[in-house]
């Protein structure tokens, strides 16, 4: 900063602009809105025709995101110097710092965007960066936000001479006093940084809960996790409890199919490969149901009054379930009835050993 150097060095350069102090400072503005402007013209038209050769559009963005801040650095800097130039040292002890915050201000809302923009470019390149991706990429934003605005506020104490060791000091007790306070908020904030580090789950997945609830997950967050249940209903669950709990996640294992399992029963009597045949002629002809993994057909058990089959096949997503159930149990029971095959229910049969006879 201007701080660190005397008015006497650039003397002879200012003597271009007169003898007067206020022209002086009136040729430092406009010298240095004029060579901003310049450099700007160089990022923008040399460097970015150079970027866009690149097959990666990440050169031209931090190019874009660099040239507000260089333009306005250099006009915090002329300010800087025009009020050396022009105040006493008292207004200058308070005028410098003030650049200089505004100047910190400026480059930590630029580290911001850029991190931000680094960190989810890393994202994409999966086969670079393999702990950076989709799941653990809120983790990694909120920690490069967090060690930024840190680092920006300790250069404030330090531009404004802030002794920063009583601070610190004050900070830990306080930091203590509300880890008791807010224990629970703590334990959410943690656990949220497991799940998104460890990724259990990610945005899209269909999990069932220990209370039963089943859903799709649409939000993760540092404090809880949302999910939307198939009645459209969101269900706002705290970290410290999704940590803690068994969940189900029917989107995750080696692929996003999903098995279902239809259960039929058929009167005792009845041809068994007839049975079969049938239930696979349904499966195939449903266009929702996966042809790799293919359909099976499994002869449970003999069941008290029917026997008892299952037919298991797999769809693309969790979500299909509800649809395909539906689709399967209606061809199944049409088919049966082409085919006079009889689904045995559970009855009852009433003996009358006598009728009372009537007194006379």
């Amino acid at each position: 900063m201007p701080s660190e150097f005397s008015i006497d060095q650039i003397k002879p350069y200012l003597a271009l602009f007169g003898e007067n102090v206020y022209l002086q400072a009136a040729g430092i503005l406009v010298s240095a809105y004029v060579i901003g402007k310049l450099i700007n013209f160089f990022l923008g038209a040399v460097l970015h025709r150079l970027a866009s050769k690149s097959q990666s559009k990440l050169d031209d963005q931090i190019i874009r995101l660099l040239r507000p801040p260089v333009f306005y650095s250099i006009i915090i800097i002329a300010i800087a110097v025009a009020a050396k130039l022009i105040f006493s040292e008292s207004i200058e002890s308070v005028v410098i710092p003030v650049l200089e915050t505004i100047a910190v201000v400026l480059w930590t809302v630029l580290t911001l965007r850029l991190s931000r923009l680094l960190i989810r470019a890393s994202s994409q390149q999966v086969n670079k960066f393999t702990l950076i991706h989709s799941q653990t990429l809120p983790l990694f934003e909120n920690l490069a936000m967090m060690i930024i605005v840190a680092l920006s506020l300790y250069f404030v104490f330090f531009v404004w001479n802030i002794d920063m060791t009583a601070w610190l000091a004050s900070a830990g007790i306080l930091g203590i006093a509300i880890g008791f306070a807010s224990k629970d908020t703590l334990a959410n904030l943690f656990s949220g940084v497991f799940i998104l580090a460890d990724a259990p789950y990610k945005i899209g997945d269909f999990i069932v809960l220990d209370s039963g609830e089943r859903g799709e997950v649409t939000h993760i967050g540092i404090r809880s996790t949302r999910i939307l249940t198939r009645d459209d209903v969101e269900v706002t669950i705290p970290n410290s409890i999704m940590g803690n709990s068994k969940i189900i996640n029917e989107s995750g294992g080696p692929h996003k199919k999903y098995r279902i399992r239809i259960n039929v029963g058929v009167a005792y009597g009845t041809d068994i490969d007839e049975v079969k045949k049938i239930l696979m002629d349904v499966a195939t002809e449903e266009e929702n149901v996966c042809i790799d993994p293919e359909p099976r057909i499994r002869f449970r058990q003999f069941g008290a009054s029917s026997l008892d089959f299952d037919l298991l096949c797999w769809i693309e997503d969790p979500v299909l379930r509800g649809r395909v159930i539906d689709l399967l149990n209606s061809a199944v029971y049409k088919k049966f009835q082409q085919h006079e095959i009889e689904i045995p229910y559970a009855k009852q049969d009433v003996y009358i050993k006598s009728l009372p006879t009537e007194k006379g």
